[in-house]
């Protein structure tokens, strides 16, 4: 089991929740972005830096991800890119990604990006909550106890 995040936009609250987590059921976990995330010293934890372009980071993890792992990400197409390569994907903010809802998911994500293009809707998700957090943390436990 490996643990790969798309770090760009993930939150540090998250992160932090990461961290614990890796350390605590000795997984490997790999952050990867485009600009230096600083992680803590330890010999589970690394930070890979892509360069910067349209999804760099999500190609990395996409050839790097294999059935089992888990990612962490709030971009529909990666998710559904790593749920087909046998990976659990769980957003941010708790939800979990699978074979049975991300077609939907990505067909809504694809819907909203047209309204947005259009001016229809603007701004992005609310900030996340302390609610928000206890559903990633849970939902990252349950995947960890499989």
């Amino acid at each position: 089991m490996h643990i790969w995040v798309d770090a760009d936009a993930c939150p540090n609250p998250i992160k932090d929740i990461l961290f614990r987590a890796a350390q605590r059921c000795k997984v490997p976990l790999t952050l990867v972005a485009n600009h230096n995330i600083r992680v803590p010293s330890s010999p589970l934890i690394k930070a890979i830096q892509v360069e910067s372009g349209f999804d760099v980071a999500d190609n990395y993890i996409v050839q790097r991800v294999s059935p089992g792992n888990i990612v962490i990400t709030s971009d529909i197409p990666l998710a559904a890119e790593a749920v087909e390569k046998g990976a659990e994907v769980i957003s941010p903010r708790g939800e979990h990604f699978t074979k049975a809802n991300i077609r939907q998911r990505l067909a809504m994500r694809n819907l909203m990006e047209e309204l947005r293009t259009i001016g229809e809707v603007r701004g992005g998700p609310p900030s996340m909550s302390n609610t928000e957090r206890q559903q990633f943390a849970n939902a990252l436990d349950r995947l960890l106890a499989k």
